[in-house]
């Protein structure tokens, strides 16, 4: 038997305690052995649950006892996440986490140090929490180069953007929404400002490229400035705008990676990935895009990933998984505003919408318009190719010198 032990009940522990109490037989059949959970750390009581009994509030208690095998990090945050995890790993117990602040941050030194102590330490959970993600590229996609990732990382800005989009529903009406269904969180800054997207790219590019990425050296933009215009704008484009987190090797031993809100052709995989659904492109060598999709969080879908691990884990116990990647080096990560790109761009004139448009084409050079229903006067959308952000930024101060303001730019992925 494989004795277990959860750090936190909340949302996702109690939902680990439920998989497997609720598929105990089947889940042994898989592990080859049955799991057990010998302690549930948690600051609060249960008394009124069947298994109150093992709760305990030192987590020493799971660190000093030989018989726990597997611990279960499902707190989140990163104190005292990391450093429970670290003891664990230093005292001979793999560790299994949905916690993708911890594995973005501490990533690299985690994965090292369960090398060095023969241990595994996996986490599947923290991104996509349902959608089989990890173990995919790591395994499935091992014979591919892979060259790019894409995905629609973020349950909360998704549910707002697909409102907008479908149901021309401003932006605070649309997340108070969010937060009215349980979609957002009463302080929902890291979904909408998107720090929950970038840490989870940052462990798809950590995991794909081997090197370790951290989340304050990519660009990350939420979807706070994106309005209905730029979704009406959008539309007459040809398709849709949603938050991506992106990331790209340069072929150079660089990366690019940033998350930001992209308009995308209505015929790309990711546009149809609606409401609080996640969408997630791999592109390699071998196998052209493969995309994965599901709710990418949630009690039961998160809790059968952090339960997946376990079963690896209890089945790899004396045959340690191999999932790494080091630390990168100076450099590693491309300034993201040298990258050539694909701009849609939204101006207001003084005159007509056509003057503003013309004084665009005198600031920008070639640039293709985008007319939508409803064009208020002065205003007109245009897209521009080939230019880097730093090149964009400059063009547009010498628009504005010129009259003429610039309401706001997206850019424009090729997924």
């Amino acid at each position: 038997m494989a004795e277990i032990a959860i750090l936190g009940h909340g949302v996702v522990g109690s939902g680990v305690v439920e998989v497997l109490r609720t598929h105990e037989e089947s889940i042994a059949r898989r592990a080859k052995e049955p799991i057990h959970v010998k302690h549930i750390l948690d600051l609060r009581e249960f008394p009124g649950l069947p298994y109150a009994g093992i709760f305990t509030k030192d987590f020493e208690k799971i660190l000093c006892d030989p018989a726990v095998s597997i611990v279960v990090e499902v707190m989140g945050g990163l104190d005292p996440a990391f450093p429970y995890v670290k003891a664990c790993l230093e005292n001979g117990k793999s560790v299994v986490t949905s916690n993708k602040e911890l594995v973005a941050a501490k990533g690299a030194g985690l994965l090292a140090l369960a090398q060095k102590n023969n241990l595994n330490f996996l986490f599947e959970a923290s991104v996509g929490g349902g959608i089989p993600i990890i173990r995919p590229i790591s395994q499935c996609l091992a014979a591919n180069e892979v060259t790019e990732i894409a995905g629609i990382l973020n349950g909360t800005t998704n549910f707002i953007l697909t409102k907008m989009i479908r149901e021309h529903m401003a932006f605070a009406d649309a997340l108070a929404l969010a937060q009215q269904l349980g979609y957002a969180e009463r302080d929902p800054s890291a979904d909408i400002e998107g720090a929950d997207a970038c840490r989870k790219i940052c462990i798809l590019a950590s995991l794909a490229f081997g090197a370790h990425v951290y989340p304050e050296e990519v660009y990350a933009e939420g979807i706070t400035k994106i309005t209905l215009e730029d979704v009406a704008y959008a539309d007459a484009w040809g398709g849709v705008i949603k938050l991506i987190g992106g990331v790209r090797a340069l072929g150079n031993g660089k990366i690019h990676i940033q998350v930001r809100p992209m308009f995308i052709r209505r015929d790309s995989q990711l546009a149809n990935v609606d409401d609080v659904f996640n969408g997630i492109l791999v592109r390699g060598d071998a196998t052209g895009d493969v995309v994965f999709y599901g709710k990418g969080a949630g009690k039961l879908p998160t809790a059968s990933a952090v339960v997946a691990d376990v079963i690896d884990c209890v089945k790899h116990m004396k045959a340690r998984k191999y999932l790494y990647w080091e630390d990168a080096k100076p450099g590693y990560v491309e300034a993201y505003d040298r990258a050539p790109a694909e701009f849609f761009a939204r101006v207001q004139g003084q005159g007509s919408s056509d003057e503003a448009f013309s004084t665009a084409e005198k600031a920008f050079g070639s640039i293709k318009r985008v007319i939508r229903r409803g064009e208020a006067a002065g205003e007109a959308g245009f897209t521009a190719q080939g230019l880097t952000e730093r090149e964009f930024a400059q063009k547009a101060a010498r628009l504005e010198e010129m009259g003429v303001r610039v309401l706001g730019h997206i850019l424009i992925a090729d997924y």
